[in-house]
Order: C-alpha cells, then structure tokens, then sequence
C-alpha cells in the first residue's frame, strides 16, 4: 500500500494508545472513531498500524456510537455521492452477503420492480464476494456501464426513478485499498451495507446473514439518522435457523426488523402472510454463474412469469413498497409488486436505466437485447415453476 513518509511521531503515538486501549476493552466516542478511521481511510498511519486497530476494534465488539463513528468517516472521505432533487422519499435495497442459502439476486431484482411499481430506488452494490454474482456483475451483465460518471446514475434515479451505483465507482481508494490486502472481517463489514451514495435516500431495506446482525444493522440505522429501515434474515424448512438467507423467504419465516419514527420493532413473517404459497429452496437458488443467474431474473421481469422466482423478486419488492408506504401492508405491496410484472412495467423501467447508465456508447441496450432473444429462444434451458 501506498503510505505517505515522514509519519508524525505524535500522531503515531496517539494512534497505537488507542490501539491498546481497544485491546483492553475501553470504548472509544463517535467523534474519535471517526477521527481514527479518517487516518485509516486516508492512510495516515503506517499499515501495521491499521491492521492492528481493525484488529482490535473488531475483538472488542464495535459499540454503536463507533460503528456509527466509522461509517461518517466512511461517507465523508470515502464515498463519491449524487443528490438529486426528488419529489419523493428515496430507498435503497441490499443484502449483507455471507449466507449459507445462497438464492438468485433478490435486491438487484427487487429495486427494478420496486421502482417500476412507482418507488425511489438508488440501488448500490458490489461485485460478488461471498456469493455467485454480486449486484455489479448482474447489472453489468445486463448492460450497466460500471465505469460510467455517477452523474448518469442521478439522471437514471430522476427520470426513471431507478438507478444503480456500483461500489467500484462510488468507493474511493480508501477501501478499495483496504479489502485489496484483507482476509478477516473488520468494522467496514458493518458500516459498507449502510453507505449512502445517493444523498437524499433516508430508507433502507437491508438482509441480513443472521438474525442478530439484522437487529444490529437497524439499530445502526436509528443510531446514524435514518427514516426508516427493515432488517430481514430469511430461512427455509429445509434447513437449520441458522443457515439462512439475507432476503424475504418464500421457503419458510423471515425476520422482520423494522425501524419506525425512531422505534424498532420485530416480528415473523410467513410465506402465507404475504398471500404467497411455500415454496422449497431449490426453485429460488443461485444459479451456476453470474449469465444464468442474469437470465433467470430477466425471465422474470420480462415475461411477468408466475411461481416461485417471480414470487420470491415480488416478496422483496414489497419489502421497499411496505417501507416508503407505497401500499398499506406487506399483502397489499406483494400484490403491487405481482401486478407492476404482470403488465410488464418492471422490463420498461430496467430498458430506461440501460439505456441512461450505459455509458457513452449503445453496447448496454445490445447486451440486454441479446439477453432477451436468449430467454425467447428455445435454447433456453431453465425450469421456472
């Protein structure tokens, strides 16, 4: 890594007592959590430094003043924003990654669906990490240009009320940096899923690896200032409660956590509950790589097919239309969310964001085409029910 010379004797001082006072279990304040990760972000400190503090910080246990700490030091020295004047409440849609039951991408093809049926989305994400394809490789796949200037992306959000921003190009060198070198979870695990790009997104739909860090990441929300959050962990009668699923299940129960007007409350929510049949996991897998997991969510948006794929993008959908009250239940937003596929509005509005965010060339609404003539050919080898 590139580190600047000519440390400061006392700065580095300064940084290695609180590196032993993290060790010894003291609990820094927001304001000197910020400050340390500033130096991290910004490479101010040599790297044994830094890896001994995220080291540290993460044995301890972060409280949440200093995850919240962490994620302001993240947003003001490390996160490109867009903030575009919208005439209504703005949501993002994202999963934390790092569950066992891995499924098709059901954030990225929620916040197509979710915009279509009439909500503010501006979708973040990322290449795939722990997963088969991660948001950027499906966006991409479906003619996104992750190179191109964010100013599209706010054009994409305003007219089309839809946009993605990939964390390749909204994150600066900070954590690029960082996750280059790393093989071991520190603070950022907690405070990237919660990063906001877009400046005027006050609401956040986020899944969960487990239903502890879904209570934590919504306490984080409340504690970082925003509207309105739902935590989600999904599971599946398959399996065991612990290996389950950062998204809505339509496999078995899913965890609820939902931040209100500065309130948490929690609560289950069954496949029936949302006026859904019980489906096994296998119909909502991940598929073998990032085209077919492309393919079969195009499928669905589409062709607004029916069974378990469509029901399972129309249930995360709703997560978003429930959170920004869009619809005035979880029954009522699914049943929004399977009418927008069913009149074939959610292909409309994944056209629109292509051809914004495709950069300065058409090769975006080429690729997305070629993708459609592939799922209307018969070549086309996926089951679907």
């Amino acid at each position: 890594m590139n580190n600047p010379k000519n440390y400061d004797e006392l700065e580095l001082r300064r940084f290695g007592r609180a590196i032993t006072e993290l060790a010894q279990g003291q609990h820094l304040s927001r304001e000197e959590t910020k400050e340390l990760y500033r130096q991290i972000l910004l490479a101010e400190q040599p790297d044994l430094q830094q890896g001994a503090f995220l080291a540290a910080h993460m044995a301890k246990s972060p409280t949440l003043d200093e995850i919240a700490g962490a994620w302001e030091a993240q947003m003001d020295y490390d996160v490109e924003t867009i903030d575009p004047p919208l005439p209504g409440p703005c949501a993002d849609i994202v999963g934390t990654g790092s569950d066992y039951l891995k499924t098709l991408n059901a954030s990225s093809g929620a916040a197509i669906l979710a915009a279509a049926a009439g909500a503010y989305v501006a979708k973040k994400g990322a290449r795939a990490a722990t997963g088969v394809s991660g948001a950027s490789d499906i966006f991409e796949t479906f003619g996104v240009d992750l190179k191109a200037p964010l100013s599209q992306a706010a054009q994409a959000l305003t007219a089309h009320r839809l946009c993605y921003i990939p964390g390749e190009r909204f994150l600066r060198s900070g954590w690029g940096r960082l996750i280059a070198v790393m093989r071991f979870r520190t603070i950022f695990n907690l405070a990237c899923p919660l990063l906001l790009p877009c400046r005027p997104t006050r609401y956040l739909v986020i899944g969960a690896y487990s239903a502890d860090l879904a209570r934590q990441l919504v306490n984080i929300c409340r504690e970082i200032g925003l509207a309105g959050a739902l935590g989600l962990y999904g599971q599946s009668d398959q399996h065991e409660p612990d290996q389950g699923m950062d998204e809505v299940s339509v496999c078995g129960p899913t965890l609820v956590v939902e931040l209100r007007h500065d309130q948490i409350t929690e609560y289950v929510l069954e496949p029936e509950d949302l006026g859904l049949r019980r489906y096994p996991y296998e119909k909502i897998a991940a598929q073998g790589d990032t085209y077919q997991n492309a393919l079969a969510l195009l499928k669905v948006l589409s062709a607004g097919t029916n069974g378990a794929a469509a029901d399972f993008l129309a249930a995360n959908a709703a997560a978003v239309l429930y959170l920004l009250n869009l619809a005035p239940s979880w029954p009522a937003a699914v049943e929004q969310a399977r009418q927008t596929l069913a009149a074939g509005k959610a292909l409309d509005t994944l056209r629109s964001l292509v051809a914004v965010q495709q950069g300065n060339s058409r090769h975006g609404e080429e690729k997305l085409n070629k993708l459609l003539h592939q799922i209307n050919s018969s070549t086309t080898l996926i089951a679907w029910n």
